[in-house]
Protein backbone atom coordinates (compact mmCIF):
# COMPACT_ATOMS: atom_id res chain seq x y z
CA UNK A 1 0.00 0.00 0.00
CA UNK A 2 1.16 3.53 -0.70
CA UNK A 3 0.57 7.06 0.47
CA UNK A 4 1.27 9.58 -2.27
CA UNK A 5 1.85 13.16 -1.12
CA UNK A 6 1.57 15.76 -3.88
CA UNK A 7 3.10 19.21 -3.46
CA UNK A 8 2.12 21.91 -5.93
CA UNK A 9 5.06 23.47 -7.78
CA UNK A 10 3.02 25.91 -9.88
CA UNK A 11 0.40 28.52 -9.04
CA UNK A 12 -3.16 27.62 -8.15
CA UNK A 13 -4.24 29.17 -11.47
CA UNK A 14 -2.25 26.45 -13.27
CA UNK A 15 -3.55 23.78 -10.88
CA UNK A 16 -7.15 24.89 -11.42
CA UNK A 17 -6.69 24.82 -15.20
CA UNK A 18 -5.58 21.16 -14.94
CA UNK A 19 -8.13 20.14 -12.31
CA UNK A 20 -10.85 18.67 -14.57
CA UNK A 21 -8.30 16.45 -16.33
CA UNK A 22 -6.74 15.50 -12.96
CA UNK A 23 -10.19 14.46 -11.67
CA UNK A 24 -10.67 12.24 -14.74
CA UNK A 25 -7.26 10.69 -13.99
CA UNK A 26 -8.34 10.03 -10.39
CA UNK A 27 -11.68 8.55 -11.47
CA UNK A 28 -10.01 6.18 -13.94
CA UNK A 29 -7.69 4.90 -11.24
CA UNK A 30 -10.51 4.49 -8.72
CA UNK A 31 -12.34 2.45 -11.36
CA UNK A 32 -9.18 0.41 -11.91
CA UNK A 33 -8.94 -0.36 -8.18
CA UNK A 34 -5.63 1.45 -7.69
CA UNK A 35 -6.78 4.50 -5.73
CA UNK A 36 -8.60 4.03 -2.43
CA UNK A 37 -8.88 7.62 -1.14
CA UNK A 38 -7.71 11.06 -2.19
CA UNK A 39 -8.13 14.70 -1.36
CA UNK A 40 -6.64 18.15 -1.04
CA UNK A 41 -4.16 19.11 1.63
CA UNK A 42 -5.17 21.94 3.92
CA UNK A 43 -3.93 24.56 3.40
CA UNK A 44 -4.20 23.98 -0.35
CA UNK A 45 -0.57 23.18 -1.10
CA UNK A 46 -1.12 19.80 -2.74
CA UNK A 47 -2.97 16.56 -2.17
CA UNK A 48 -2.80 13.03 -0.81
CA UNK A 49 -3.68 9.72 -2.47
CA UNK A 50 -3.98 6.36 -0.75
CA UNK A 51 -3.21 3.69 -3.34
CA UNK A 52 -2.64 -0.01 -3.75
CA UNK A 53 -0.56 -1.21 -6.66
CA UNK A 54 1.45 -4.32 -7.51
CA UNK A 55 4.69 -2.40 -7.04
CA UNK A 56 6.11 1.06 -6.55
CA UNK A 57 7.25 1.03 -10.19
CA UNK A 58 3.70 0.29 -11.38
CA UNK A 59 2.35 3.13 -9.24
CA UNK A 60 5.00 5.56 -10.46
CA UNK A 61 4.10 4.70 -14.07
CA UNK A 62 0.44 5.43 -13.28
CA UNK A 63 1.32 8.73 -11.55
CA UNK A 64 3.32 9.81 -14.61
CA UNK A 65 -0.01 10.02 -16.48
CA UNK A 66 -1.43 12.56 -14.02
CA UNK A 67 -1.71 15.92 -15.77
CA UNK A 68 -0.21 17.57 -12.68
CA UNK A 69 2.90 15.44 -13.26
CA UNK A 70 2.98 15.81 -17.04
CA UNK A 71 2.82 19.60 -16.76
CA UNK A 72 5.34 19.79 -13.92
CA UNK A 73 2.67 21.31 -11.70
CA UNK A 74 3.28 18.99 -8.74
CA UNK A 75 5.95 16.75 -7.30
CA UNK A 76 5.16 13.40 -5.73
CA UNK A 77 6.47 11.69 -2.62
CA UNK A 78 5.56 8.00 -2.65
CA UNK A 79 5.60 6.30 0.75
CA UNK A 80 5.18 2.54 0.82
CA UNK A 81 3.80 0.85 3.93
CA UNK A 82 2.36 -2.49 4.98
CA UNK A 83 -0.87 -2.02 6.94
CA UNK A 84 -0.86 -4.11 10.08
CA UNK A 85 -4.10 -2.89 11.63
CA UNK A 86 -7.13 -1.08 10.23
CA UNK A 87 -10.59 -0.04 11.38
CA UNK A 88 -13.22 -2.78 10.91
CA UNK A 89 -14.79 -1.01 7.91
CA UNK A 90 -11.38 -1.11 6.15
CA UNK A 91 -10.64 -4.79 6.82
CA UNK A 92 -10.42 -5.49 3.07
CA UNK A 93 -7.15 -3.52 2.96
CA UNK A 94 -5.41 -6.28 4.90
CA UNK A 95 -6.10 -8.88 2.19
Amino acid sequence: MFVVVLTYKKSLDVIDALLAEHIRFLEANYAGGVFLASGRREPRTGGVILAQAKSRQVLETILADDPFCREGAAEYEVIEFIPGKVAPQLAGLLE
